[in-house]
């Protein structure tokens, strides 16, 4: 968890110490402090033009520094605001592609960066997926407008994604994921995959947990979670399987498959 728009509840209390700032500002290569100049250049960062994944409020950098590793064809950019958890999630990102004799993770970016001013570091399309793992339910309802999934936010988030846009989110409150959904119908965007407790049957092994939901998962609590479609071939991806799904049913048997074009 990070960012301005973050901490409401307290969770993360950080001790920073000295010499911080210095330390991530001589990694050139995997912290960016300054995202401004890349809006719209994100791919020559990275020299590629794979998908660019974003994590909002990465926190301590887990989750991001897992995906890059697992998902190597995907570029990754994990986002806070703080120096502190940057400089930790530095440390995990190296750590994490370390068994592979890797020193620079070659997919992945941490940037120091308040989410207010999203739009101001990318440019419209230029993001595949976003994930919100875990951000401040912030319950107070004076300070509901500061929650990552209030409309305010998720039309910022509609700017930036792709035709083949989504947006993956993650909380252990209850009252926030409610808010999220209203939120979510109130912006008119398709919703799929919606769990009330992702881990009942089992920890889901084929998804990357991030440290509060290894915590809290443990601890036996439920995790939200839900999937929103938004980019305009993922709708009609998503639409194309519904209806595909229902044709199964109708006929009992497989629908034909449609070779793309």
């Amino acid at each position: 968890m990070g960012n301005s728009v973050q901490g409401g509840n307290g969770r993360m209390r950080l001790r920073g110490r000295k010499g911080i700032r210095e330390e991530i500002e001589n990694q050139p290569d995997l912290v960016v402090l300054d995202p401004a100049p890349y809006r719209g250049r994100w791919r020559e960062r990275f020299g590629n033009d794979r998908p660019i994944h974003v994590e909002l409020g990465m926190g301590k950098g887990k989750f991001i520094s897992e995906m890059s590793v697992r998902y190597p064809d995907i570029n990754f950019i994990g986002i806070d605001m703080y120096d502190e958890l940057i400089r930790r999630a530095a440390v995990k990102a190296r750590t994490a592609w370390a068994p592979l004799g890797v020193d620079r993770p070659p997919n992945l970016q941490l940037v120091r960066a308040n989410i207010e001013y999203l739009e101001t570091f990318f440019a419209p399309g230029e993001v595949e997926r976003i994930y919100l793992n875990f951000s401040d339910p912030w319950p107070k309802k004076r300070h509901a407008k500061r929650r990552l999934t209030h409309p305010r936010f998720l039309k910022k988030y509609i700017e930036i994604l792709n035709d083949n846009g989504e947006i993956h989110f993650k909380t252990d409150s209850r009252d926030f994921f409610e808010f999220s959904l209203n939120s979510f119908c109130d912006m008119q965007i398709q919703l799929r995959n919606i769990s009330l407790d992702l881990h009942r049957d089992g920890v889901r092994e084929d998804l990357v947990m991030t440290e509060y939901e290894t915590k809290f998962a443990g601890q036996g609590m439920p995790i939200y979670r839900l999937e929103a479609v938004v980019g305009e071939a993922a709708l009609r991806r998503h639409r194309e399987a519904v209806q595909a799904e229902l044709a199964k049913i109708r006929t009992g048997r497989p629908p034909a498959v449609r070779p793309e074009s």
